[in-house]
């Protein structure tokens, strides 16, 4: 050869970073067609998580049946698994590091979120992976992903125990809880839709053993997220809930897209800080739609209100003569506030 070098040779350097052979640049067609994928899917989880906090309430107001025996609460699911599937697809045309950001979207609104999302776009890594299992068993066996995967497990353990042992119901916890299943939800999602694009497109990748084992983590990894998940909704309001779940699955799946499948390696400095600017825009702009949003408070079940009883114009509540059910605090407060009216 001209250069001196022999084919083996050449062959042996492309074997030895089978990740750089397989990097092309990602035409705009498919860049957008993920992009678009992503929103829509999102929208769909914001719809579905506020209809399972809604069968949440409800539940509360009917009596003690678990959550997953209402019908509509299982409507929120099927309606959060279609958007899932939407995100699960565009983690086959973009990068994971653009697609889990794009989750601000289902915060309806915001100028910093748009804005952010708009350096997202334009700042995000522009490169895909053609994912196939060599490549990902590559990643696996990767040192750094090793470590990382060490000290993410130590870190759930210790959470799990405060959690669960120590009975601490933060919300700080149980999202963190989630944050950190979610990145292993984002690297084996991406793993497995990749593989299955390479098998559609090109040679066969379902007969390696490492699908099925990122399938398995998919599966285990997303449904003890939503077991998390649920809990949150269930003790928190929503709009705690929703910008808190978007921070940290923002920040872990990019993370995990970082360490795992090594997106920044290429990145320019410059793209990297608008990159993390975007994010950070993103974060405010939901931080300041969830706190706008007016915290809905129920009504005691047990006292009915002074102005819905006839020739009664006072706006107190009262409880009602015939009702023998009841906390005992609930009924003193209710006697009380009458008392004072008649008086």
């Amino acid at each position: 050869m001209a250069n001196g070098s022999s084919p083996a040779a050449a062959l042996n350097v492309t074997s030895s970073q089978p990740h750089r052979a397989q990097i092309l640049e990602n035409p705009l067609r498919t860049y957008l067609l993920g992009i678009i994928i992503s929103i829509c899917g999102n929208v769909l989880i914001s719809i579905s998580l506020n209809i399972q906090k809604y069968a949440h309430v409800r539940q509360s107001q009917r009596g003690s049946k678990p959550y997953y025996t209402s019908g509509v609460w299982w409507c929120g699911v099927a309606l959060m698994g279609l958007g899932e599937l939407g995100n699960f697809a565009a983690y086959g045309f973009a990068p994971a590091s653009l697609v889990a950001p794009l989750g601000c979207v289902s915060v309806i609104g915001g100028t910093l979120a748009i804005t952010g999302t708009y350096v997202l776009v334009n700042f995000a890594p522009h490169t895909t992976i053609h994912i196939t299992a060599l490549l990902v068993q590559y990643y696996v066996m990767n040192w750094h992903f090793l470590l990382y995967l060490a000290l993410e497990m130590i870190l759930f353990c210790i959470l799990l125990y405060l959690y669960k042992m120590r009975k601490m119901k933060h919300i700080i916890i149980v999202m963190l809880l989630v944050a950190l299943l979610a990145s292993l939800t984002v690297i084996s999602v991406k793993a497995v839709s990749g593989m299955i694009t390479e098998s559609i497109t090109g040679q066969l990748q379902l007969i390696y053993p490492i699908f099925y084992i990122m399938v398995v983590v998919m599966i285990a990894s997303c449904a003890f997220q939503i077991k998390f998940l649920n809990q949150a909704m269930k003790m928190f309001d929503a709009t705690e809930v929703v910008p808190i779940n978007f921070v940290f699955f923002t920040t872990s799946a990019v993370v995990a897209g970082i360490v795992f499948y090594e997106e920044f390696e290429e990145l320019a400095l410059l793209n990297i800080f608008m990159f993390l600017l975007g994010c950070l825009l993103s974060f405010l702009g939901v931080f300041l739609i969830a706190r706008n949003r007016p915290k809905i408070k129920l009504q005691n079940p047990n006292c009915i209100s002074m102005d819905k009883i006839p020739r009664r114009s006072h706006t107190d509540k009262v409880q009602p003569e015939a009702q023998t059910y009841g906390s005992l605090a609930a009924k003193l407060m209710c006697n009380t506030a009458g008392q004072t009216d008649d008086t």
